[in-house]
Order: C-alpha cells, then sequence, then structure tokens
C-alpha cells in the first residue's frame, strides 16, 4: 500500500508543476444526442489552433485544460453533424453540447484534426470499437444480430467453430476474456448452446475489445476484455424499435421518465422455433429469452443515477425426459458524480450470477450449480491538464461458487441428495494509470494494479502427503487420483489462502508525422478464476473455480508492437501489430479427467504454461459508399505441462503442443456498399487454418476387444474453414416522414454451401469391416429474413 501512496504523491506533484506552468482554464461538459438526450462516448472536442483535442469518456463527460484565449473549436462524431464554435477561455467554463445526426443536405465542416488522427497520436493501442450500425449490417446466421460473432471478423479474434461459444484473443481460452455489461461480469455469452450471444443488439451503445495494452482499471482476466455499455433510454420523448425473424423476435420501449431529466429503457428478446416442432411430431424444445432494463435520472449537473440490469435464459427440453435451463442475471446501480470541472468519478455497486439447472426426469433428479458475485467499484478520472490525465479507483469482489448439488424429483428415485462443497473467495484491487503527453510527437501511458486474492473457509478441504493430489505412477507411466490423507474444516471467515499481485501497465505512442505512427505496450494481468472444461468450447455445464491452496492463479505478460498510419485524407487506415505473450499455471487436465460433479476437482489438474505469438493486419476503408476492411492473422499458440521431477513425463511427454485454439492464418474480408436510399449490401468472407485435434494414429487388440492409439495431442487439424455470407438491405421509404419507419433484411450464410468440419470421429464400417473418418457438419446454405422497425 505504501508503493501505492508514493506512486500517487508522484503524479500528483507531476500534475501541480504542469498546472503552475502559466494560466489556464478547464472547458468542460457533457456531450449528448439532440434527439433522445443519450450521453455519447468517444466524441471529438478538437482544438485546431493549438492541434490538441480530447474525447467524452464512458458517460459523455469531457474536460480540457487550456491557456487563456479565443478558440474554435469542433465537434465531432461518427453519424452527426460537425459543430464548429468560436469560445472565449477567461476563466472556467461549463458548457454541454447536443449533437444532431448528419443528413446528406447538410452542409459539413472540414475537421482539420480528426478522431483518426487523435488516435495515431494517442498510446492506446491494441483495442478495437464496432459501432452497433456496422454490426446491424453485418450478414449473420439466421438473420440474427450478433456482437460476438462480429468481433471474430477483427483481427486476432476466432471462435472455436460454428454453433460454438465464446471467442478466443491472440491465442488464450475462452475462460481468459473478461466480459462485462454495464461493468458487471457476463460468465456465459452464448444463446442455444452458442448459436446466439446474449448480447440484444437494440439495447447496446458502446462496446469496446481490448486486446493487449490493458488500462489498469480492468483486471481479473489474462486475454481480453470485452466491455460494453447498454443505452440509457431517451429522455426527450417515447419510442419503440424492434424486428421480427424467422426464429426470433425483439421489442425496445424507451422514454421519459422527467423530460430531459430522467429515462427508462426495456428491451426483450425470445426465440420460438420451438412452437413449430410440435406441426412436425417433433416433442423436443429449445429456446431463450432476455431482458435489458435501465433507469437514468440526472438529478442536477453534478450528479446522475442509474439503475441497470439483464436477465437472460435458456430452456432446452428433450421428449419430456430431459430439462435444461440456463443463464445470466445482472443488477448495476451507479452513481456518477462531479466533483470539479477536473473531477469526475463514478460509484458502482454491482450483484452478477450465473445459473445452471439440470433436470433428467428419467433418472429423477435435478442437478444446479452456479457462480454469484458482489461487486463494489469506486472509478475517478482526474483531469490534471491537458498533458496529464490520472485514473485511479478501487473495487472489491465477493464470489459464492455452488459447483453442483444433487436433489431427487420423486419419493422413489434412487438418487440420494448430495451437494459439493461450496467455495467462497474475496477479490480487490487498487490502479492507478496516467496518460501523459511529453511533447508534440511523443505520449506515454503508464500505471499498475495491485490486485489480492483470498479463498475463503469452506466446510471440508482434503489434505494430501506433501500436498500432492496428483501422482504419477512410474509403472504404467501415467497420473492418477492421490489418495486424501485427512481433511480439513474452516470457518467461512478463515483464508485457507492468499495471493498478491502487482500488475504494472505501460505503452507509448510516437508520431512519425501527422499520419503515422509507432506504438509499444506491456502489461502484466492476474486471473484467479478457472474454467474447468476440457473441450474446444465452453458448455453451460463447465464450472468455475477459484484459486487456493492446489490451484495457482494464472499470470500473464505480454508485449506488443505497432505500426499506424493513416491515408488520403483518413479516407484509409492501416493497423500492423505483432505479440507476444506468455502464461504461467495454465490448468492442464490428467488422461481421463473427470470434472463433471467432482468435489476434489484438484486431483485431476495439472499447472503447466501457454505461450502465444503473432502479427495482426487491419487494413480499412473508411469513407465512400463503399466501406468495409481486411483482416489478416498470423499467429502461433501452444500450452506445455513438463513433469514435476525427472521421472515424470508431463501433459504429451512434456512438450509443446497446440491448444485447442491455436489457427495459424485467420482472413476475414468485411465490405457494405450503399447503392441509394433504398438499398445497401453487405457480404463477409472468412477463412481459417482447421481447428486442431487429435486423431487414432493405430489399434491393437486386448482380450477380443480393440483399442486405438492416439497421436501426440492436437497434432493434427480438422479441414480449413472457409464461408462467404451475403446480405441486402431494402428500404422502402427512406424520405418518410411519418414517425413509423421499417426495412427488410435478406440474407444467405455460407452462400456456397461449404460443409465446414465442425469435428471429424472415427467408426467402423458394419459392411466392409474398415475403420472409417466421418465429417460432421453443421450448417451449410442458410437463407435467412427478418424485418426492423421503429417509431
Amino acid at each position: 500500500m505504501a508503493i501505492s501512496h508514493r506512486v500517487l504523491l508522484l503524479f500528483f506533484f507531476i500534475g501541480l508543476q504542469i498546472l503552475t506552468a502559466q494560466d489556464k482554464f478547464t472547458l468542460s461538459g457533457t456531450i449528448t444526442d439532440d434527439q433522445s438526450n443519450e450521453t455519447l462516448i468517444g466524441v471529438n472536442i478538437i482544438i485546431p489552433d493549438l492541434q490538441t483535442g480530447t474525447v467524452t469518456n464512458e458517460y459523455g463527460f469531457y474536460s480540457i485544460t487550456l491557456p487563456t484565449g479565443t478558440y474554435n473549436i469542433q465537434i465531432s462524431y461518427l453519424g452527426y453533424k460537425t459543430i464548429a464554435e468560436t469560445i472565449v477561455l477567461n476563466t472556467d467554463l461549463s458548457k454541454n453540447f447536443k449533437l444532431s445526426e448528419s443528413a446528406e443536405s447538410l452542409d459539413e465542416v472540414v475537421i482539420e484534426e480528426n478522431i483518426e488522427r487523435l488516435n495515431i497520436k494517442k498510446p492506446q493501442m491494441s483495442v478495437n470499437s464496432l459501432s452497433i450500425k456496422t454490426i446491424k449490417s453485418m450478414p449473420v446466421i439466421l438473420g440474427e444480430v450478433d456482437v460476438i460473432k462480429s468481433i471474430t471478423l477483427l483481427p486476432g479474434v476466432t471462435n472455436a467453430g460454428e454453433a460454438s461459444s465464446g471467442f478466443n484473443v491472440r491465442g488464450g481460452g475462452a475462460d481468459q476474456n473478461l466480459i462485462l455489461l454495464d461493468e458487471a461480469t457476463i460468465f456465459n455469452s452464448s444463446h442455444l448452446f452458442g448459436f446466439f450471444s446474449v448480447f440484444n443488439p437494440d439495447a447496446i451503445k458502446d462496446l469496446k475489445l481490448y486486446k493487449g495494452g490493458i488500462p489498469a482499471k480492468y483486471g481479473g482476466r489474462v486475454s481480453s476484455v470485452l466491455d460494453i455499455y447498454q443505452k440509457e433510454g431517451n429522455s426527450s420523448e417515447f419510442h419503440m424499435n424492434g424486428g421480427i425473424g424467422l426464429i426470433s423476435s425483439r421489442l425496445l420501449a424507451e422514454g421519459p421518465i422527467k423530460k430531459d431529466k430522467g429515462s427508462f429503457l426495456f428491451g426483450g428478446r425470445s426465440s420460438y422455433a420451438h412452437l413449430f416442432l410440435p406441426l412436425f411430431d417433433i416433442n423436443n424444445i429449445a429456446y431463450f429469452y432476455d431482458l435489458n432494463t435501465k433507469l437514468s435520472y440526472r438529478i442536477n449537473d453534478n450528479n446522475s443515477v442509474f439503475l441497470s440490469g439483464y436477465f437472460g435464459r435458456d430452456v432446452f427440453e428433450l421428449s419430456n425426459s430431459f430439462a435444461n435451463t440456463y443463464g445470466n442475471t445482472v443488477v448495476n446501480f451507479r452513481w456518477n458524480h462531479l466533483f470539479s470541472d477536473k473531477l469526475f468519478s463514478n460509484l458502482s455497486m454491482i450483484y452478477s450470477d450465473y445459473y445452471y439447472g439440470l433436470k433428467l426426469d428419467f433418472v429423477e433428479f435435478d442437478w444446479e450449480s452456479g457462480i454469484r458475485n458482489f461487486n463494489l467499484k469506486y472509478d475517478f478520472k482526474h483531469y490534471l491538464s491537458n498533458n496529464f490525465k490520472l485514473e485511479y479507483g478501487l473495487n472489491s469482489i465477493y464470489y459464492k461458487f455452488n459447483p453442483g448439488e444433487i436433489n431427487p424429483t420423486t419419493e422413489s428415485s434412487g438418487i440420494n441428495p448430495f451437494k459439493l462443497i461450496d467455495k467462497y473467495a474475496f477479490e480487490n484491487a487498487i490502479y492507478v494509470d496516467a496518460e501523459h503527453k511529453l511533447n508534440n510527437k511523443l505520449s506515454v501511458s503508464y500505471g499498475a494494479r495491485f490486485s489480492t486474492f483470498h479463498r475463503l473457509g469452506q466446510d471440508e478441504l482434503n489434505i494430501y502427503e506433501n500436498n500432492n493430489p496428483v501422482v504419477f505412477n512410474e509403472e504404467i507411466g501415467i497420473y492418477e487420483k492421490a489418495e486424501p490423507i485427512g481433511t480439513k474444516t474452516y470457518d467461512r471467515s478463515d483464508v485457507i489462502e492468499s495471493f498478491a499481485n502487482i500488475e504494472p501497465r505501460f505503452a507509448l505512442a510516437y508520431q512519425l508525422n501527422n499520419n503515422t505512427s509507432i506504438k509499444a505496450s506491456y502489461n502484466r494481468m492476474s486471473q484467479y478464476l478457472h474454467l474447468l472444461s476440457n473441450t474446444s468450447s465452453p458448455t453451460p455445464l463447465d464450472v468455475w473455480t477459484p484459486s487456493g491452496k492446489y490451484v495457482k492463479p494464472q499470470l500473464l505478460d505480454q508485449i506488443a508492437l505497432g505500426y499506424f498510419k493513416t491515408f488520403k485524407d483518413d479516407a484509409f487506415s492501416l493497423e500492423i501489430e505483432t505479440f507476444y505473450k506468455t502464461i504461467k499455471n495454465r490448468i492442464d487436465y490428467i488422461d481421463g479427467a473427470d470434472l463433471i460433479a467432482n468435489n476434489a476437482i484438484e486431483q485431476v489438474i495439472l499447472n503447466g504454461k501457454a505461450r502465444a505469438y503473432g502479427l495482426e493486419l487491419l487494413l480499412r476503408k473508411n469513407e465512400g459508399k463503399l466501406k468495409g476492411w481486411l483482416s489478416y492473422t498470423l499467429s502461433k499458440s501452444e500450452q506445455k505441462t513438463p513433469g514435476r521431477t525427472d521421472l515424470e513425463t508431463g501433459i504429451n511427454d512434456g512438450d509443446w503442443y497446440n491448444t485447442a485454439y491455436d489457427k495459424t492464418h485467420d482472413i476475414s474480408l468485411t465490405g457494405s456498399y450503399e447503392l441509394n436510399k433504398k438499398w445497401s449490401f453487405s457480404s463477409n468472407f472468412i477463412f481459417q487454418t482447421g481447428q486442431p485435434s487429435t486423431f487414432p494414429n493405430g489399434q491393437y487388440q486386448y482380450n477380443d476387444i480393440i483399442v486405438p492409439s492416439y497421436e501426440a495431442r492436437n497434432s493434427s487439424r480438422l479441414p480449413s474453414y472457409h464461408r462467404l455470407d451475403i446480405a441486402v438491405n431494402y428500404n422502402p421509404n427512406p424520405n418518410s416522414t411519418k414517425n413509423f419507419k421499417g426495412e427488410w433484411v435478406f440474407g444467405v450464410y455460407n452462400i456456397y454451401n461449404r460443409r465446414n468440419a465442425a469435428s471429424i470421429s472415427f467408426r467402423e464400417d458394419r459392411n466392409s469391416g474398415r475403420n472409417e473418418a466421418v465429417r460432421l457438419s453443421i450448417f451449410g446454405i442458410v437463407p435467412s429474413v427478418s424485418y426492423n422497425f421503429k417509431f
């Protein structure tokens, strides 16, 4: 803690020196949409006379400190008309702006210093943003707009295949991604086992994906951060919008609680394809539904409060004998307070819960598991000067893990009630981050996060000889479960194990000229939670477990270098990045590991290590009727678990092997073309190296039983994956002045009907007796149509 205080004092004195250099005053305020009063994130406030500027934060607030003088300022934001205004700054000035959506008939202000050039200057790298308008224009499976599927078109981001849950970033596992919705953690981001994501696009305001150079305010995961904010709701007038698709529909309503001060937002989605299954004598059911809510109220110029929530559920039933229910519940109460025109704060109290339920009527029992947490966080953004900004804060998270509970559903059931031992933990962190412009060419950001994790007491904990829950059988060369030599019981307030880590962050940007810069970053991160899954893609049944006596936290070190350039007045942009990262204490599983309903999970896991490295390229066309980007990633992702002694073989003989999400080549080409106001077209082309797999390479016979033998782990691959999608948007009345507006979206997924392999299995042909490989493909060509409306 003493180190953190010294760092804060150092930053404070640096700020004082900068502030006292000359007479300066602060221009600050909030920028909103003129129709809805929705605050706008990332708006550019540009001072061309000084070749400087700033952007609004996550709540639409901006602050910039300038010398005394008269300035022309420009307020610009993608899709909105630019405001140009002259201000006299001879005292601190609070000034709010309202932006109106741009129209072709309006004269545009020439922007001399726009968002791309500001990004060229900023040290932040390895971050991607996608507008909701762009996401909605992309062709997707069954016409369902999907945030998760959209970000996989960016460099460094892949998934495990069609109908797979989660996403992988820079060779990391899906469990290594921190997914936030209004600051609340989402533990499972999929609907219908990965066909769709849990995010309703109509309710989303902004999203950013951090792949490296991650700011110190984020922690708890070692691969990436997907930060998503919901809309606040229209505080001017009531509106509704929605869409009707082949298998699901959505509806969102928003309006004022008190005009120009308070607003509400309620959005819902539901699938209904299961309603038609009885027509085909199919008794199975599979559907999802979710609700998004938000209440916002501006108490005065310095205080605003928000209450947001999400509730989602998936239901799957099989012939009235099997029922599966799972989903997320999150609630967040936030208070924005402006201490001064230079100090902005946000206090959040967050509840997050992931629930998994399984009912098996044919064996007459119910299974329930889940993870629940309570999070208190307080964040500050301090605009000390135009060249020096600080972000600092703290957060505390209390976890309760329910690994599983079984209860009989009938008195005649042969199943006895059984409860796996609940686990508890407490995670704390403080952080400080500085953004410092050293001169006109060089900017840096630096900071650190200090995190602690305490594994709290539980009813019973196994004790093993030499603290080793896994033993190596030298005679047959395999790992086996160790027998406990006893147990120990703890009170809830006891601390079984504690961890503490300092996580430094550093990034710099050097501007070669007005259009070109080079950047570098380093960050260390800690992850104290582990997803127990030995599949290539997470499933709803997977269980999270905390670090503790036998499971160590994952530790990441990542460096990245980048080259960034804009062309032809920012009509084109090029981003090239290379990265290298290592991860300590990455979980690996012994052969034959049983992860479900295991009360001693430490008996089947070993601590290994992982590494990933690669090159990413993103070429964008930002203007004109034809827009889009080309994304390419060349990368390698490997894992290794060597033996703990010379007598042990380790996993895969202690050699490096491909992770299940290693993709050597990943190419995405995304484009959209606006023919006229009625018709627009979009398409995606995707190519990926096949997913690593382990195939049998022989067999032997033992007591009339055929036993297969397998090659080295993940040494083979599925066939390469590729497909082409197209979509057509038709707006029948683009110039209509009526309140009600609608559009049709027609799409074709996988237009040339590529039968991409989700898996390959092996079996014996009954007629010939020969072994054969069988490819499983989930989707061929899939047409879709949907109707979107708003009023």
